[in-house]
């Protein structure tokens, strides 16, 4: 089964494509994009980090726990 969904910020675009019955390379994968931003903050041109179900994972747990504790700041 196939899913497919995509979240679109002002300075970033959040893909994620999972193929449940796939069992190649590649199947899974999670891409971070930034968007053209003129503001001196942020790429003006584009680049992305493409990551596995599993990598972003991991990457979600860091955030949650480092974002969400009391003592971060």
């Amino acid at each position: 089964m196939n899913y497919s969904k995509t979240k679109n910020t002002k300075r970033f675009a959040f893909t994620v494509n999972r193929n449940t019955t796939a069992k190649q390379a590649g199947s899974n994968i999670v891409t971070i994009e930034t968007q053209p931003y003129d503001d001196g903050q942020y790429s003006v041109g584009q680049s992305s980090i493409t990551l596995t179900v599993r990598e972003a994972k991991a990457l979600n747990s860091f955030l949650s726990e480092n974002l969400n504790s009391v003592d971060a700041v």
